[in-house]
């Protein structure tokens, strides 16, 4: 293929270059002599005069023709690897995008107009564009990124000619000019040429190129993936593509097409500039269609953007393309040799979608399906350890998917789990001081991934699971190997822990400790019976760590990235790092926790009351900052609520004393009145609710005067719970109000919980009772019950007679009300409150 200049792209070189001798690998000049090939050799004299002589021609070159004299001098003054990086970027300057795209653009159109024929315009161009997207500058202008579709187009469909179009457009010349561009490629190839009749002999206004020709789109303008890429102009050239299968392009134009897409894709928004101009579509075609290094280059650079940040937008985008590929890699997959396939394995991961990045579809599920079936007797072989990683990365990756629906027998379930862990315990209970290679580090990653889906399996032994959800459990798992599963899973935990307890404050910025204390976490969230000594000894590690990051914010720049690429993300946060996250996975194993006395007075120790104030406070500040409208429910700061409760139950006399405790009112008397407006926030209202009473109800009664802000709180607070139920709209018990209907079953408990703290707020604060007859709470409570036979449950009866009790004894306008309303009505719920009777008889 005709090459200008014999412009290649080495693996180390970084422009245009002379050929590589490949017997001594040197390059060779154009006249004969050699030239080292070291970088940091020097030009000689003659040579440097030679090649400022040439730089002058090519800066001050007047059209293509001169461009192209110029170029081709240069490459045979002395090969690219002997310039320094001033004087590439001089040639880079000189040159330009503008040469390259125009022919380019005018080989898309069949060479119309053009002297030379369009695969020779092609070669020009693309390598002239593989030789400047060298320089990171180039790589990045609008001008060379405008010509990625084109380069996708070629890749995936080849020439956009055919030799009937080529002829067509060549008709009108001349036998003359037929032998003139003969002579023109011998002499651009450097066959019997010498250096003063090198360049192609154009125009001399440089005409012969399509000087005028549109680019494919303004500079960085996006090329829809719907359009066939260079459609337009074809159109306008007449060239038609052969239908059936593809052209192919010419290794060497293929090769400088990858050259230019991958060193784009390398750049800071590089992955974004391809996938917004049509690269997975294109690149997809191309691997379907085998055309021109297709597998050895294009399924890389795929695996490139798939493996990047893009890589959720481009599932959202090209679903049914990726699906595609994906259906073509497991089939080849499948059908591979046991060998190919722990070969294959590394690959695959990178094809898969993110869960919850493409709908689930039974396109998706059969080839899951079908990697489980060809995985299974690779896993069950005897593999080395080099070999088992990649199958543990492709298998956890597998079950981020469909969980243990797909994955096989309870028996081959158990094997899986038991090779992760074995592998962690290997990989953690090295000696102390021990690095692990990044690649040690995301097997052990992908593992952890693999005990936590046990873990929910083990733990949900029993659980009857919804007939239209996900089969995440293990189907078919006797109660002798959940109890060998959990059994293992705690040998490999007590490895996690062992390795955690070596870890230093240096190491807090590393991505793989936050996994690994991301694992531990998950497991603390669902197993509280086992290793209790040894998590209570690593509580100090776990609370540092998570503070550490809480105060750290987003600075940690290696955690960010890493965090924006995670498979699992935190989804309150849109996957981005905020220092929150690592106390985020902390809190429920601190709900648990907090409710054990040993533990707790380690928790106590570090202040940890103090750290979920902190949190809790954050949040609101954020969820305020929003206007109260959430982008998705945020548990964590029902669970931060959930842990305070139990440091509120348990340790009165550090409430009282705590300055946090003073703030967490301030936040929860800001925060309540505003989310009674807020119907999908109502279990969180109900978490600040309770919490705020039960704090309250540990005050002593105030000599001076009520403070706005608490005043303010109480109002909310009857608001809130006088919400929960309503009258049936005939005689009958009394109902669940439709606003808690959805919400119930979170919130019952903690509407309860609200009701007892608030008769105990009662008893400490008298003025509260004032509070709820005058603002309507006493009074809609006594209609209710007058109007209704029961109440949903005995428990909720139990919890509103107790506030009705506290407010009949310790208020004597209460007591009156009470008792006037139990005269009016002599059937009724109340009636049937015997303690409550006994108050009013007292």
């Amino acid at each position: 293929m005709f090459s200008i200049c014999q412009v290649t792209m080495t693996e180390t070189g970084n422009s245009v270059g002379s050929p590589v001798d490949e017997d001594s690998g040197e390059q060779r000049v154009g006249d004969g002599k050699e030239c080292p090939g070291q970088e940091n050799s020097t030009l000689t004299p003659a040579q440097r005069e030679m090649l400022e002589r040439c730089l002058h021609a090519l800066t001050h070159a007047k059209n293509d023709s001169h461009t192209l004299a110029a170029l081709l001098l240069i490459t045979r003054v002395c090969p690219a690897n002997q310039l320094d990086s001033a004087t590439l970027q001089r040639v880079f300057e000189a040159v330009g995008l503008g040469l390259p795209a125009r022919l380019l653009v005018t080989a898309v159109r069949g060479g119309a107009g053009s002297e030379l024929p369009p695969e020779e315009l092609l070669s020009l161009g693309t390598a002239l564009l593989a030789a400047l997207s060298t320089d990171p500058g180039m790589a990045a202008h609008p001008q060379l990124l405008s010509t990625i579709p084109l380069l996708l187009g070629l890749l995936a469909d080849g020439p956009t000619w055919t030799p009937q179009s080529q002829g067509q457009g060549r008709a009108e010349t001349s036998p003359e000019q037929e032998k003139g561009q003969t002579s023109q490629v011998q002499h651009t190839n450097g066959a019997g040429s010498d250096r003063d009749k090198a360049a192609p002999q154009m125009d001399a206004n440089g005409s012969k190129l399509d000087r005028d020709a549109a680019m494919p789109g303004e500079p960085g303008e996006h090329q829809g993936p719907e359009e066939p890429l260079g459609s337009e102009e074809k159109g306008k050239s007449g060239a038609t593509k052969p239908q059936g299968s593809a052209a192919h392009l010419d290794e060497a134009l293929a090769v400088d097409c990858y050259q230019v897409l991958s060193t784009v894709c390398t750049s800071a928004r590089g992955p974004e500039q391809l996938l917004s101009r049509g690269a997975i579509p294109a690149l997809c075609r191309a691997v379907s269609r085998n055309q021109t290094l297709s597998r050895e280059r294009g399924l890389p650079l795929l695996g490139h953007l798939l493996s990047s940040r893009v890589r959720p937008t481009a599932w959202s985008k090209h679903p049914a393309d990726l699906l595609s590929l994906l259906a073509g890699i497991s089939a080849e997959f499948c059908q591979a040799s046991h060998q190919d396939r722990l070969e294959m394995c590394a690959q695959l991961p990178q094809f898969l979608p993110l869960p919850g990045g493409v709908p689930e579809s039974e396109d998706l599920r059969g080839i899951v399906s079908q990697l489980w079936e060809a995985l299974r007797p690779v896993l069950q072989a005897k593999v080395t350890p080099a070999q088992l990683g990649p199958l543990l990365v492709l298998s956890a990756c597998l079950l981020d998917l469909f969980g243990w629906e797909l994955v096989g027998s309870p028996k081959f379930c158990c094997l899986l789990v038991n090779r992760a862990c074995v592998e962690i315990r290997m990989g953690l209970e090295e000696l102390p001081g021990t690095d692990l290679s990044p690649e040690q580090q995301q097997v052990l990653t992908a593992c952890y991934r693999i005990m936590e889906a046990a873990m929910e399996q083990a733990c949900s032994q029993g659980v009857v699971h919804d007939a239209d959800q996900p089969q995440t459990a293990i189907t078919g798992l006797s109660l002798q190997q959940s109890r060998q599963v959990l059994g293992i899973l705690e040998e490999a935990f007590s490895a996690v822990i062992y390795y955690l307890q070596q870890v230093d404050q240096s190491h807090y910025g590393d991505p793989f400790l936050f996994a690994t204390f991301r694992s531990l976490c998950a497991w603390l969230a669902e197993e509280t019976s086992c290793l209790k000594e040894e998590v209570t000894a690593l509580l100090p590690f776990l609370i540092n760590y998570a503070k550490g990051h809480l105060e750290g914010g987003s600075q940690d720049k290696g955690l960010a990235s890493w965090m924006s690429e995670m498979t699992v993300s935190d989804s309150s946060q849109g996957g981005a790092w905020t220092g929150q996250e690592a106390l985020r996975y902390l809190l429920p194993a601190l709900c648990h926790l907090s409710a054990e006395e040993a533990p707790r007075r380690v928790l106590l120790t570090f202040d940890t009351p103090a750290l979920l104030v902190q949190f809790l406070g954050s949040g609101w500040g954020t969820l305020k900052h929003r206007g109260g409208v959430p982008r998705t429910r945020d548990p964590s700061l029902e669970t931060a609520c959930s842990a305070l409760l139990n440091f509120t139950v348990t340790e009165p006399d550090r409430v009282r004393k705590d300055p946090c405790f003073s703030s967490l009112q301030s936040v929860l008397s800001d925060a309540l009145p505003v989310l009674l407006h807020k119907p999908r926030l109502l279990v969180l209202a109900a978490n600040f609710c309770t919490l705020g009473l039960m704090i309250d109800r540990l005050k002593p009664a105030g000599s001076g005067p009520v403070e706005p802000a608490q005043r303010r709180f109480f109002v909310a607070a009857l608001r809130f719970l006088a919400g929960a139920l309503c009258a049936a709209p005939g005689p009958g018990p009394a109902q669940v109000s439709a606003a808690w209907q959805e919400w119930w079953g979170e919130a019952a408990e903690l509407w309860r919980l609200g009701l007892q703290a608030f008769a105990g707020c009662v008893r400490a604060q008298p003025w509260v009772a004032a509070v709820a007859r005058e603002g309507g709470w006493l009074g809609d409570t006594l209609a209710l019950l007058a109007s209704c036979s029961a109440l949903p449950d005995p428990h909720s009866q139990g919890a509103l007679e107790e506030a009705l009790a506290a407010l009949a004894r310790h208020c004597s306008l209460c007591r009156q009300e009470i008792r006037a309303s139990m005269a009016e009505n002599d059937r009724g719920v109340l009636h049937s409150m015997v303690h409550l009777q006994e108050v009013l008889a007292e």
